[in-house]
């Protein structure tokens, strides 16, 4: 525990000027980042007595050890600023609002030559247009399905899309009309494009174009007396229609707005936000908080606007926002999303109070206490199997305190080559993917290492090696003006773990042991769980610690083990798929990496590729009858 007293910042070296500021601790993880209107009072506000400050505040300051600014020249900059270090860095110690669940979006990849549309979920990608989010994925297929009808808009594989391609057939949704058929020319690249482009109108709202396009059409048909062609239109517009009634119309004005909803104690809360846009109910989402830092509601929905409209927002920024309390700087938010509106337009933030918007904020709010019911049912088991498991950890193997941070190691080969290992981590016991790590092992001469300890070895070194390094050689000012933080991917290793855990038995442990013998690391716990009897070995011990099988920490351990395992196992099939193909392919003549890659991306696999004729391999674009020959004579050399 630091005393604050030791990293305060000097009389007058904090200046009375807007800005954001960041905590870190003594290994330079930043643990909190905040913002201020003036940098002297709010610092100053963090080294008086201990005793006056908010239990969490307490905590954050004696975890920190340094403390850093950067001067802004308005508090809209601070706003900005102080988001993307917080999205950077992580800060414990700051609000975390999390997804109560991995809500599905409906996608159009206007990125690509031929778009596609498809249910995604997860991290948002550049030049990909986001409807939604839904709170099922069949309610996507549902209306995709529907609007397949008027809009024949591309929604298969990569893989499928290419085969189609390669054979001249078009698949079952070209055959029935829901497909245009890019893939074997019934309708061109842009062409096709000019179809998504009206599906994506059609889905933001500007659904009376296209009625009125439809309606005309289909009387111009009747009047021709083509009534096929006029009753496949009328049965276009009724799907249409359907599609739309799916969202009931809730702001009768057209509306485009984001009402959101807090529900919480002191400890945690659960926010919900409807996105209405054309006076229709788009999309909506939920978040779980965790408080763990001293912070009014007001703050909280300061926070929550930052992290839904800081990055690349799938439903945008409408141009009203509705609230349950005004955030703090409500001025300096709104300008803020101003200057984020696609359109330019001013944003409004306000709390309704009357109408049916009030009627519409009441609804969220439902929702946020049901949401909040819900997540307590399960999170009360959660915290308390986590809590018991690292608490039993803590005694059987005579910690000091519960290891929060537990790495685990495991190496995969076949037959020594294509050496990997995984380096996975869990925090409070839960999986932190974001700080998983893959080596490729090299061994003494470059060509992997004698048999597993040899490798054990060597990841192990090289991991405390790379901490060791950003420990030493990257000192963070005790105070100071922040220039540019430093690269993250040479500080990835700069956080030592509490315990450190090895795929395997007495062998592994005592390699991993010497390894951290030779560095001097002994602060770090190094414990083996060996797969036969689930036996846990500590290092120089000559009988193994056994674990009752009902026992929440062995539990936690086999976890963490089965996790870097199945991690390694990946990165080493990665590899020798790779391996195996440049030492098929390396030797074709006239086969360079572009064709190898081209070959790859139309099979996508090697597998797919050893099974492929001739014709099949010269149909790949740049690949001809010659090369192709030569390329399946590599895979099946002696055979005609």
């Amino acid at each position: 525990m630091a005393d604050p007293a030791t990293y305060r910042p000097g009389p007058g070296e904090v200046p009375d000027a807007p800005g954001v500021y960041r905590f870190a601790d003594d290994h330079g993880r930043v643990v909190y980042v905040g913002k201020a209107k003036s940098l002297r009072s709010r610092l100053a506000s963090y080294f008086g007595d201990l005793s006056g400050l908010h239990p969490r505040t307490q905590q954050m300051v004696t975890t920190a050890a340094s403390v850093q600014w950067t001067v802004v020249g308005t508090e809209v900059e601070a706003l900005a600023l102080e988001y993307s270090w917080i999205k950077e860095f992580d800060p414990r110690f700051n609000v975390k609002y999390r997804d109560d669940k991995s809500y599905p979006y409906l996608a159009v990849t206007l990125d690509e030559e031929v778009p596609r549309v498809q249910v995604m979920r997860g991290a948002r990608r550049k030049g990909t247009r986001y409807f939604g989010p839904y709170a099922h994925a069949w309610a996507i297929r549902e209306t995709v399905d529907l609007l397949l009808r008027v809009f024949p808009v591309r929604t298969c594989s990569s893989g499928v899309y290419r085969r189609a391609g390669s054979s001249g057939r078009a698949c079952l949704l070209g055959y029935i009309d829901k497909c245009s058929a890019p893939c074997v020319g019934r309708v061109s690249a842009d062409e096709h494009r000019a179809l998504a482009e009206d599906f994506c109108d059609f889905m933001a709202g500007s659904t009376a174009k296209f009625t009125r396009r439809l309606t005309a059409q289909m009387e111009q048909a009747a009047a021709e007396l083509d009534f096929e062609r006029a009753a496949r239109l009328r049965d276009d517009l009724a799907a249409m229609a359907k599609a739309t009634e799916r969202n009931a119309v809730v702001l009768p004005d057209g509306t485009d707005a984001d009402v959101f909803a807090l529900v919480g104690d002191e400890l945690e809360a659960a926010v919900a936000v409807f996105h209405v846009r054309d006076g229709r109910i788009r999309g909506e989402r939920g978040w779980v908080v965790e408080k763990v830092e001293d912070i009014d509601d007001a703050a909280l929905v300061q926070r929550l606007l930052s992290q839904v409209y800081g990055g690349d927002a799938p439903a945008g920024v409408p141009r009203e926002v509705l609230v349950p309390v005004l955030p703090t700087d409500a001025d300096q938010v709104m300008a803020w999303l101003t200057q984020r509106s696609a359109q330019s337009a001013k944003v409004a933030v306000r709390v309704p109070q009357r109408g049916d918007k009030r009627e519409l904020a009441q609804r969220v709010a439902a929702n946020a206490e049901h949401a909040l019911a819900l997540h307590r049912t399960r999170r009360a088991g959660d915290l308390t199997t986590r809590s018991q498991a690292l608490r039993e950890l803590a005694e059987a193997l005579d910690l000091d305190n519960a290891p929060l941070r537990i790495e685990c190691y495991d190496v995969s080969h076949n037959q020594g080559t294509y050496q990997s290992a995984s380096m996975v981590v869990f925090e409070d016991g839960l999986p932190r993917k974001a700080e998983y790590r893959l080596f490729n092992v090299r061994g003494p001469d470059g060509d992997g290492a004698a048999d597993d300890t040899a490798a054990m070895h060597e990841v192990i070194f090289r991991r405390f090696k790379r901490y060791l390094a950003g420990r030493d050689g990257d000192e963070t000012p005790e105070t100071g003006e922040v220039v540019e933080p430093a690269d993250p991917k040479a500080r990835r290793f700069a956080y030592p773990p509490n315990l450190v855990v090895v795929d395997g038995g007495p062998p592994q442990v005592a390699a991993a042991a010497a390894a951290m013998d030779e560095l001097g690391v002994a602060d770090v716990a190094l414990i083996g769980l060996a797969k036969r009897l689930e036996e846990v070995w500590l290092p120089d011990e000559e009988f193994p610690l056994v674990l009752p099988r009902a026992s929440q920490g062995l539990y936690l351990l086999q976890r963490v083990r089965d996790e870097a395992h199945r991690f390694a196992i990946a990165a080493h099939r990665k590899r020798r798929s790779k391996g195996m193909t440049a030492s098929v392919l390396d030797d074709v003549p006239g086969l360079g990496p572009a064709r190898r890659q081209a070959l790859l991306d139309a099979f996508g696999s090697v597998r797919r590729l050893r099974q492929a004729t001739v014709d099949e391999v010269a149909a790949v674009p740049t690949i001809g009858p010659h090369t192709a020959h030569a390329v399946v004579q590599a895979f099946h050399p002696g055979e005609e």
